[in-house]
């Protein structure tokens, strides 16, 4: 059983690899973080550096559970999230999500929802508390 985890380092993808983190202990298995950034800026809050995922890293060693961390740049970042599911046979994406508008979601696209829609397995959507 694996379990994959869209990351960002923020309330939305802490919510996601809590709740990640607490379905691994439930069903057993391994997790696999993903981080993606399309790379098309020179800053991305999203995407972690290096002493991120290394900080990733040492907080999943922490956990006790079998655990990896996978760090790209790519084109879309739910295509990543969902390759990513699909090389490793997951039976559950989680990922965090957030309250939009419609116009938000038409300008902006959602990575959650195209997750969604073209996940290979059941999506977990959490929200912070």
């Amino acid at each position: 059983m694996t379990v994959v985890v869209g990351y960002i380092p923020n309330k939305y993808g802490e919510a996601a690899l809590d709740a990640g983190i607490a379905e691994v202990r439930r069903r057993g298995g391994d997790l696999v973080v993903v981080n993606s950034s399309r790379g098309d800026a020179l800053i991305d809050s999203k995407y972690l550096g290096e002493a991120g995922v290394a900080e990733l890293e040492r907080r999943l060693v922490a956990e006790a559970i079998p655990a990896s961390v996978r760090h790209a740049l790519g084109p879309d970042v739910s295509d990543s999230i969902v390759e990513v599911a699909t090389e490793v046979g997951a039976e559950l994406i989680v990922i965090g999500i957030r309250k939009r508008s419609q116009v938000g979601k038409m300008l902006m696209g959602s990575v959650a929802q195209k997750v969604l829609l073209d996940a290979p397995c059941d999506v977990l959507a959490v929200r912070p508390e």
